[in-house]
């Protein structure tokens, strides 16, 4: 049985920054890791990559091909990755006998709150492949000091969690940036528990921490 994490959330909020710093916490304490990217714009990985799903797609060859934009390229590319299963499957079966899976997703939030092509993947892995899976989802801490941003945050959580029908962890990201950005409305612990559709939120500081 494989378990791991789908890395999910706005583009920016530190979906890489996170799999990169996760990978390194889980060796230190003795965890045997895998990082799979499946982003096809993602062409700058500070991590190892076990798996890169540029060698089966890239973004920037699809929109030359097709003349398409980087929305409509990425939402392309998420579908040719739901037809090629297998090529993945055959990467990461030799990661499944002891490797805990970070899976590294793409940012454009449609892809986890309106196109089934992202669930279909995760939904292969977690019926057919047997993986056990949980959705972490960051989201930029600086969006607590506006209360219209909050709420949008709150939705897009909500949307997303209901979607995908995983486990949902929410994490604030670049937490001790938020001061840059001004006041907050409300403390940070009740932003933290107020959170009325987020099962659990974890607040996480940038590496220059």
């Amino acid at each position: 049985m494989v378990f791991g994490q789908v890395v999910i959330g706005p583009p920016g909020s530190g979906k890489t920054t996170y799999c990169n710093g996760m990978s390194e916490f889980l060796q230190l304490i003795g965890r045997k890791v895998a990082v799979v990217n499946l982003d096809p714009a993602n062409d700058s990985l500070p991590y190892k990559c076990a798996v890169n799903i540029e060698d089966l797609i890239k973004l920037d060859d699809v929109m030359n091909e097709h003349g398409l934009g980087p929305n409509g390229g990425l939402v392309y590319c998420m579908d040719y990755i739901e037809k090629n299963l297998d090529w993945l499957k055959s990467k990461l079966e030799p990661l499944e006998k002891d490797h805990y899976i970070l899976f590294d997703f793409p940012g454009q939030v449609e892809l986890f709150t309106l196109h089934s092509n992202a669930k279909n993947i995760i939904t292969e892995m977690t019926t057919k492949w047997n993986y056990r899976l949980a959705a972490v989802h960051l989201v930029d801490a600086h969006l607590c000091c506006d209360p219209g941003k909050y709420l949008s945050a709150l939705l897009l959580s909500l949307s997303t969690m209901l979607h995908l029908e995983l486990p949902h962890i929410n994490v604030l990201s670049k937490i001790d940036c938020l001061a840059s950005y001004g006041k907050l409305v409300n403390a940070i612990n009740f932003e933290t528990t107020q959170w009325m559709p987020w099962p659990r939120v974890i607040l996480l500081y940038t590496d220059s921490h």
